[in-house]
């Protein structure tokens, strides 16, 4: 016969083993890289999904089952057609032709926030920021121009972007895995659009304030970089296979296989040894996903996330705008604490108890989206731009603050100033919610 009081040991330790490991691997994911043991952020969840298992958080079985194949494989179907497109030069294309065409710093600005704005609307928006901060650089190092505000530009257009629709981050992709029965890829994209353009425009004119000191008047510096060599048969390749993958999401096919239609389907017509798009892929971005999903799945196991909930649940059961903004208080907030895709893998199972779950998943959706603006490490977009933009990204995290506090405020007032408009003319009960 089972000893009790034993059977309450083991589960208490392994209740605060689960705490422990989930801790320590956000730690990972917060700093990006703990330099005495050599663990970045893919390689910390790997280790942290194993040791939940070690300590007796999660049964290998139920690991497994953690893992969202849904997600995993829109990102990957998604992650390959960028591939293609930047084999392509489709990106170079764009950067050129927004960062040549410029006429002054503002004008720069404003079309560098709209064109990075609108390819994260449907591509992740990491991939773009990747492939676009050399070029900003580039072009802004010729033009004699401050680095900052393009770089604050480009990285907080690519999380605002990204807002608009469940394919255009990592966390909306979670999102969307999670309400595909409550509100769909069509009906999210066409109430969140007129927000997120107000929001771009709106965070174009903040960054030219902030910066309008530093931001020279009149005609930009001659430049004349070389146009970069774009493989067109490719290039309309790719984009067909796009518009393919969002014609699929909008008539309803679940996103993960709206993606991998896509991508198979490129991948047969693209007339290219598929290994090269295959080492575009950001296979690490995967890594990453499948081992946070244990990690989290380990820790909700134990009913601490239960409880986190239950605590904050009498003032966002109000179903009033007090309720709302306790739940983006805490979206917010939390998103720059242990950054925002791993606080909407815990956050999805508290929105289906909310007075209205619909509404739910767009304030959480948008809210971690627009919170990534708020401090350096509040989106992986952040600090792939800063890095990869060397020595000119080089930014602490109180000067990152400062600007971001204020782009935070204004794109949250904007952006949900909008979606409460419509909502309040009936546009949700127009889409079918």
């Amino acid at each position: 016969m089972p000893d009790p009081a034993r059977t309450r040991r083991i589960v208490s330790v392994a209740v605060v083993g689960s705490l422990v490991v989930f801790c320590v691997t956000y730690l990972v994911i917060a700093s990006r890289q703990l330099h005495w043991i050599g663990l970045d952020r893919p390689a910390g969840a790997v280790v942290g999904a194993v040791a939940m298992v070690v300590v007796g958080g999660l049964p290998m079985e139920l690991a497994l089952k953690a893992i969202d194949l849904h997600v995993v494989v829109l990102l990957f179907g998604v992650l390959l057609i960028a591939a293609y497109l930047a084999e392509a030069r489709f990106f170079r294309l764009t950067a050129y032709l927004v960062l040549t065409r410029a006429t002054s710093a503002h004008s720069l600005l404003f079309g560098l926030t709209f064109a990075v704005g609108g390819l994260s609307a449907l591509l992740l928006n990491d991939t773009v920021c990747v492939l676009l901060t050399p070029l900003v650089v580039a072009v802004v190092v010729e033009a004699r121009l401050p680095a900052l505000p393009y770089l604050l530009a480009l990285a907080s257009a690519a999380n605002v972007g990204g807002l608009v629709s469940f394919s255009g981050n990592p966390q909306n992709m979670i999102v969307g895995a999670a309400a595909q029965d409550t509100i769909g890829f069509a009906q999210y994209f066409a109430f969140t659009l007129p927000a997120g353009i107000a929001c771009l425009a709106a965070n174009a004119a903040v960054i030219a304030w902030l910066f309008r000191h530093q931001l020279p008047r009149g005609p930009l510096v001659e430049r004349s970089p070389p146009r970069p060599a774009v493989d067109k048969p490719l290039a309309f390749k790719s984009l067909a296979a796009l518009a393919t993958f969002a014609g699929l999401a909008f008539a309803g096919v679940s996103l993960a296989g709206a993606a991998m239609c896509a991508a198979a389907g490129l991948m047969l017509i693209a007339r290219t040894p598929p290994k090269k798009a295959f080492a575009f892929v950001d296979w690490q971005l995967l890594v990453f996903f499948a081992g946070l999903f244990v990690v989290v799945a380990g820790v909700a196991h134990t009913g601490v996330l239960t409880r986190l909930f239950v605590a904050v649940e009498p003032a966002i059961a109000r179903g009033d705008v007090l309720g709302d903004m306790a739940f983006l208080g805490l979206v917010v907030v939390a998103s720059n604490i242990v950054s925002n895709v791993p606080l909407v893998l815990v956050a999805v199972s508290w929105v289906p108890q909310m007075p209205d779950p619909t509404w739910g998943f767009i304030m959480l959706a948008v809210g971690s989206t627009v919170a990534g603006n708020l401090t350096l490490f509040g989106s992986v977009a952040n600090i792939i731009v800063m890095e990869g933009a060397g020595p000119r990204g080089e930014i602490g995290f109180w000067r990152f603050l400062r600007y971001g506090a204020v782009i935070t405020a204004v794109d949250l007032v904007v952006v949900f100033g909008v979606l409460y408009a419509e909502r309040a003319l009936g546009v949700l009960g127009w889409l079918g919610l």
